[in-house]
């Protein structure tokens, strides 16, 4: 018997099929004990789950406690500082959305608290994201990953014959982030967000390395090297998945700054940029807003969102004249 099917503790209000939070157990001095792994957020209110019929007491010994981590009596803050991609035109098999907060945010009601809104109609689109028990969020808990439902993006699955696609071409959408989507502090976001934009044309085309184009630096300059793109990429795929090398294979130290609706990577060097050779990696598995990417057209593995593991690259050489 695990200790978790004895004793668990859950996020009120979520689903019978939600894992219990995360943590370990120990027997000290004859109780057991729960440690969560992360700590309990402020101003949730979770449910302790005591099934004695794991010992072989009747269901009448079962018990269970709702308790609340008081939220701190703080000032709001933390707000949504970017919403990406950047575009006001998103294509109708749009594959994901980061959302990037100014501060840590809690975890347990994400879905809750996002939506996507028919403008013209006012209502909200039923079940538009792919909804995982595991939210997607980097280490420090400021960016969050949201994936539109792939079952509905991909022709001839029951999901997308059944309720077509979330996003369609020509149509107004807004995207609202909840107020009361609360940070790891406990309190509110700062005010609602909303994004608002249109459905694109589907995209069923991988995007090509030939038909970028990169604009050389001058020697001696901190001058950034740019790169266009013919349509916007996927902005965290962008911050790891290209880099600059010397000819001898050697990185180049520097900074990226990604603009222009994510259609233009600049690389800026710690130093002067020297003359010679030089190459522009790409991992080909950089992706354009429908999930294609350089190798080949969106495929629904909604698990190799950000593996990464780089097994194939493709290059621009360049040249430095002193």
């Amino acid at each position: 018997m695990e200790w978790r099917e004895l004793f668990a503790v859950f996020v009120e209000g979520s689903e019978l099929d939600v894992p219990p939070v995360l943590g370990s157990y120990a027997i000290e001095d004859g109780t057991l004990v729960f440690r969560p792994r992360f700590p309990l957020s402020p101003g949730l209110r979770y449910r302790a789950s005591f099934r004695a019929t794991f010992l072989g007491f009747s269901e009448q010994d079962d018990r269970e406690v709702f308790f609340e981590i008081p939220p701190l009596e703080t000032e709001s803050s933390t707000k949504v500082e970017h919403v990406y991609p950047t575009s006001s035109i998103l294509p109708e098999n749009q594959l994901k959305l980061y959302l990037q907060f100014s501060a840590s945010m809690s975890r347990g009601e994400a879905y809750e608290r996002i939506h996507l809104i028919d403008v013209e109609t006012g209502e909200e689109v039923e079940l538009p994201f792919l909804e995982l028990e595991q939210e997607l969020w980097n280490r420090d808990f400021t960016r969050f990953t949201i994936l539109f439902d792939p079952g509905r993006i991909k022709t001839g699955l029951i999901p997308n014959i059944e309720e077509g696609r979330a996003i369609k071409k020509g149509k107004t959408y807004s995207l609202v982030i909840d107020r009361e989507w609360r940070d790891a502090t406990g309190r509110p976001l700062l005010t609602e967000y909303r994004k608002t934009f249109i459905g694109g044309p589907f995209d069923d085309l991988a995007p090509d390395i030939d038909n970028w184009k990169i604009v050389v630096p001058e020697w001696n300059t901190l001058t950034a090297f740019m790169v266009w793109f013919p349509e916007p990429l996927d902005r965290g795929l962008l911050d790891r998945l290209i880099t600059v090398i010397e000819a001898g294979g050697n990185s180049v130290n520097g900074r990226i700054e990604i603009d222009a609706d994510e259609k233009r990577w600049n690389f800026i060097p710690d130093v002067p940029w020297q003359a010679g050779d030089y190459e522009l990696l790409v991992g080909t598995e950089l992706e354009d807003l429908a999930g294609n990417t350089l190798s080949g057209l969106f495929e629904v593995d909604v698990f190799k969102f950000d593996d990464a593991s780089v097994t194939e690259e493709e290059s621009i050489p360049f040249t430095i004249q002193p």
